[in-house]
């Protein structure tokens, strides 16, 4: 769980109460499955919260971006058991990959995150988040991409208010508090530092 020094909107309070119920569901879930899936899936959840406490930018790009690689592995499932006359409700998803080279390359490079540098960081998380999922049958990963719609109607309420407490926070540290400007009245610079560059287009963009 994340906390912040200030209120949170009521849009705000109910997408990171959500994202954190659905993390936590499929942390739940992922424990039945073998070590080297597991790792990956929670490492995965794992920084899909990191980035619902980076800003709702960050959030709404990870969501889109996951719910859309789900939906093409769904496609994938339901296709096949076209062309095979198979029952898609009975599929695993394990045949198509789903997660399994993902944990066979996260294991078999023994990648030392902290070494990497920024922006080959972010590519093996953003490829994580994108794929690894607990699901295992064409239903189980229905249920997960439906989840997922669903939050990202949750963030599209947070932007749409213009409510994002982080934002006004800071724009109010910008603009008003004295602390940013010397003695002699002129603005003192300010360093922002961000883990997401989906925040960082975010924040340029405001």
């Amino acid at each position: 769980a994340y906390t912040v020094p200030f209120e949170l909107s009521v849009a705000e309070t109910d997408l990171y109460e959500a994202v954190t119920t659905y993390v936590t569901e499929e942390m739940n879930r992922a424990e039945r499955l073998t070590s080297g899936r597991r790792n990956v899936v929670g490492f995965a959840l794992t920084v899909l919260q990191r980035r619902l406490a980076s800003s709702p930018e960050a959030i709404s790009q990870s969501l889109a971006r996951r719910r859309k690689r789900l939906e093409d592995h769904l496609a994938e499932l339901r296709a096949a058991a076209d062309r095979t006359g198979a029952d898609p409700t009975g599929d695993e998803l394990a045949l198509f990959g789903l997660g399994e080279d993902l944990a066979d390359d996260f294991d078999a490079n023994d990648l030392e995150l902290g070494d990497l540098e920024a922006a080959e960081l972010e590519e093996v998380e953003e490829r994580l988040v994108d794929q690894a999922s607990a699901a295992e049958t064409a239903v189980e990963l229905q249920a997960e991409v439906a989840t997922l719609s669903h939050l990202e109607s949750l963030v599209r309420s947070v932007l749409a208010s213009g409510t994002d407490r982080k934002w006004i926070e800071l724009a109010g540290l910008l603009a008003e508090k004295p602390e940013m400007f010397e003695d002699a009245g002129t603005r003192r610079k300010l360093l922002i530092f961000t883990e997401h560059r989906d925040t960082l287009t975010y924040l340029v963009r405001r």
